[in-house]
């Protein structure tokens, strides 16, 4: 069986007792649809995250599209944003008619360069969408400055960063609101799909609730905007209310693997992940960067390890997008990243003995470079 940048399994073999036990506690509750095992999780993810709201919704894309809509962001509206993340980011400024505006990367962490936030904002900006990505966070300080200074709230992408913190103050309890996925690979994931929108404000909250449910507040009656069906099911919630327990093992067990990989490839030309003053990293992704990455993806394949590239196509850069006007160039940081950068294996259950064998097949290709 080939190694991968993420696996599962055998997180699910150590934990196979606990998850099942979920299941069987929410089927034979007979209430599947948001019921007392939402509740409880949202509860308990809003205090891990310091702030009074969690909505739980059926993906980590409709979390951002909610939390879009639930700010009061438009048809004709901008959101200014980053190409260099999954494309569900863009995508769900898309859904809301909203027309996403790129900003570069710092080359250093691949992150927003808040710098050119500045530049990009016009008298249509009406949201700041920040991507923490690969495990850490985008420099929220003067973000929010410029977010005060022009009565434009942020929405943080939270995607990639679960439990990631700041200046000691974690992912997600910057801005107006943040949304998380679930997906199975993320830092807390479900055992499918997942997301959820945190607020500390009682009025995007109670938007956000009408939003997820059609628009309704009491049942077949709908109150305000159209909404969604966007609902977080039970099963997941009480999966993820017990992983929540161990989310921050699993962070601990994500920086020893980190760790192992700088002290092993410290002396390689690879360019390791930086990480930014302040950030406290969880390492979702362990990307590093190296100009000869197509010849080391096929070399360690050979060796049966399979590795993943975050992200190989800018958004801006999609057929897709095209219709949004940025040529090549656009972005002259993120598009050279795209060419160079990859992800090592990377999730708690990794064991040294299979990252010894991801070290030592990189050594030897780097070696004969």
């Amino acid at each position: 069986m080939p190694l991968l940048v993420w696996d599962y399994i055998q997180e699910y073999e150590n934990e196979r007792a606990d998850i099942l036990a979920a299941v069987d506690e929410v089927f034979r509750s007979g209430q599947l649809i948001l019921g007392p095992k939402v509740e409880q999780f949202e509860r308990l993810f809003a205090a891990y995250h310091g702030v009074s709201h969690c909505i739980g919704v059926d993906n980590g894309t409709n979390a951002i599209v909610l939390g879009l809509q639930a700010l009061g962001v438009k048809p004709g509206d901008q959101v200014i944003t980053v190409s260099n993340t999954a494309a569900p980011t863009v995508v769900a400024i898309d859904a809301v008619g909203a027309t996403p505006v790129f900003v570069d990367v710092r080359e250093d962490t691949y992150l927003m360069d808040v710098e050119e936030v500045a530049v990009a904002i016009t008298d249509r900006t009406r949201c700041f969408l920040p991507v923490h990505l690969y495990g850490q966070c985008v420099d929220m300080a003067p973000l929010l400055e410029l977010a005060a200074e022009h009565g434009i709230p942020v929405l943080e992408d939270c995607a990639q960063a679960h439990g990631a913190r700041q200046h000691g103050r974690v992912a997600g309890s910057w801005g107006a609101a943040a949304a998380f996925s679930f997906y199975p690979t993320k830092v807390l994931g479900a055992y499918g799909d997942g997301g959820a929108t945190i607020t500390d404000d009682d009025a995007v909250a109670a938007n956000l609730r009408r939003l997820r449910y059609y628009g309704m507040e009491d049942r077949y009656y709908v109150v305000a905007t159209p909404g969604h069906n966007s609902r977080l099911d039970e099963v997941q919630a009480e999966v993820l209310r017990r992983k929540l327990t161990r989310m921050d093992r699993y962070i601990d067990a994500r920086r020893a693997i980190a760790a192992r990989y700088a002290e092993r490839l410290a002396d390689t030309d690879l360019v390791l992940p930086s990480v930014a003053p302040g950030n406290e990293h969880v390492y979702y992704l362990y990307v590093v960067r190296h100009p000869e990455r197509e010849h080391i993806l096929k070399a360690l394949e050979s060796c049966d390890i399979s590795l993943n590239v975050s992200y190989r196509w800018p958004v801006h850069t999609m057929s897709g997008f095209s219709h949004l006007g940025y040529g090549p160039g656009a972005l002259p940081v993120t598009e050279r990243l795209a060419d160079e950068i990859f992800s090592l294996p990377m999730y708690p259950s990794l064991s040294a003995d299979d990252q010894d064998k991801v070290i030592d097949a990189l050594r030897r290709t780097l070696d004969t470079l």
